[in-house]
């Protein structure tokens, strides 16, 4: 019997995959959400397959996604990342995601873990919405809002609610599967 997934995600065994085993799973390592931070940065204007399609060209690229590594990234390092036909070569996107490694490693000094800044937004619980069809879920929520407004304000680029809240739903910050996707009852 084939299990009811998500309708975004049906019909490309990558897209499969990811909504299988990632897609709003709670992530509360702060590595991992360095990750999608970077790859939802990269993905605002772009289709997520498109990133999914080159997240081992942005891992290899961006040093394991080891913040403390790119928030050190030279001219040089700009110059060759783009230069890499392996990842999307936006100069402003590259340069967000320098600036968003340092402003990073801020938070996790401020509050122990850039977990427990993100986490508090949602009172460390995640919000379980009642999609009944992937198309209807929103596109930003007042929580969104705020979380793009205070990362913006700490000096992030590429956080825009809209950007923010795709961010919310890979890592688990939300439950956006449909009602009757199995993953929607497993995360």
């Amino acid at each position: 019997m084939t299990k009811h997934k998500c309708g975004w995600c049906v019909g490309d065994d990558l897209y499969e995959a990811y909504h299988d085993k990632e897609w709003g799973t709670p992530v509360y390592d702060d590595a991992t959400l360095f990750e999608f931070l970077i790859l939802e940065t990269f993905q605002a204007g772009l289709s997520w397959i498109t990133i999914l399609r080159k997240r081992n060209n942005f891992f290899d690229a961006f040093d394991q996604f080891d913040y403390q590594k790119i928030a050190k990234y030279n001219e040089e390092k700009k110059t060759e990342l783009l230069q890499n036909a392996g990842i999307i070569r936006n100069k402003l996107k590259v340069n967000a995601t320098i600036t968003n490694a340092q402003l990073f490693m801020d938070i996790q000094k401020e509050f122990g873990s850039f977990s427990t800044y993100l986490w508090a937004f949602v009172n460390n619980t995640p919000i379980k919405n009642k999609v009944a069809h992937y198309k209807s879920a929103p596109a930003n929520t007042t929580i969104s809002d705020a979380l793009s407004k205070d990362l913006k304000k700490r000096g992030f680029k590429f956080v825009g609610s809209t950007v923010v809240y795709a961010f919310m739903q890979a890592v688990g910050m939300v439950n956006d599967h449909e009602v009757a996707c199995f993953r929607y009852h497993e995360v």
